[in-house]
């Protein structure tokens, strides 16, 4: 008897690796587990992961349902805190983190809500703070050549043509200013 039990414990999980059991509802149960053990998923992405492994419709409905309800898939807070973790540690606008999100699946006004956290006096300044950075960098190019490279930088990150030029033009000037005083 313990032997058999424990190889049910034991084989179990490998037992799970090489094929999921027969019940949709487990199998999509298992899945989910795996995937938010690694990385917080939005909705959709597990919804499509479920669909690509042949877990029926109803079955991941059920248990995406469940896992919401009780606290396990939360695409608001995840929302929330990629967009902020996006905009601080990479430099994105919100327009780079909102497309980002919504190519996870997370819906419009979750999105919304979630750009909403980036305000404009910090998207600002961390255009600000990436032009000069990177003009630091460019110091034997001609301004024009400075300015192009630095605004392409500013809308790879999202920023807006307008506010890009105007924060290059800035950073420009001041890199001016700086060489002028030496």
């Amino acid at each position: 008897m313990w032997s058999s039990a424990r190889q049910q414990t034991d084989g179990g999980d490998q037992r799970d690796a090489e094929s999921p059991p027969g019940d949709p509802d487990t199998t999509a149960r298992i899945i989910v587990l795996r995937m938010l053990d690694r990385s917080a998923r939005t909705r959709a992405e597990l919804a499509t992961a479920l669909a690509r492994r042949g877990v029926p419709d109803d079955a991941a409905e059920r248990v995406l349902n469940r896992f919401v309800e009780v606290g396990l898939i939360d695409d608001a807070a995840l929302a929330d805190g990629y967009a902020l973790a996006q905009h601080r540690e990479r430099g994105l606008a919100g327009r780079a983190v909102a497309q980002k999100l919504r190519r996870r699946g997370v819906p419009d006004d979750t999105l919304q809500a979630a750009v909403g956290l980036i305000d404009p006096e910090s998207e600002l300044a961390t255009a600000r703070a990436l032009a000069a950075r990177k003009l630091r960098s460019m110091g034997g190019l001609e301004p024009a050549a400075q300015a192009r490279r630095l605004v392409g930088l500013l809308a790879r990150k999202g920023y807006p043509s307008g506010l890009a030029y105007q924060v290059v033009r800035e950073a420009i000037a001041d890199l001016e200013v700086a060489e002028g005083e030496l």
